[in-house]
């Protein structure tokens, strides 16, 4: 049943009785603590910085003239 619908009810049960009810709870803070709002949304500057560099390498090769 992996992969299915059912299989993962069966599977979350599992998880329940094996590591207790707050099993998902536990993860999710686990996730959250390891989150850092960082690159790009923390240095506009630096964003601004690296689109341009990007901008300017092309991969469509020098323009044709019809």
């Amino acid at each position: 049943m992996a992969g299915t619908k059912a299989g993962g009810i069966k599977a979350a049960e599992t998880n329940r009785a094996k590591y207790g009810k707050e099993f998902y709870a536990r993860i999710g803070q686990k996730g959250g603590r390891n989150g850092h709002t960082g690159g790009f949304a923390a240095n506009k500057a630096l964003a601004r910085i690296a689109g341009a560099k990007g901008g300017r390498i092309s991969r469509r090769g020098p323009a044709k003239k019809a």
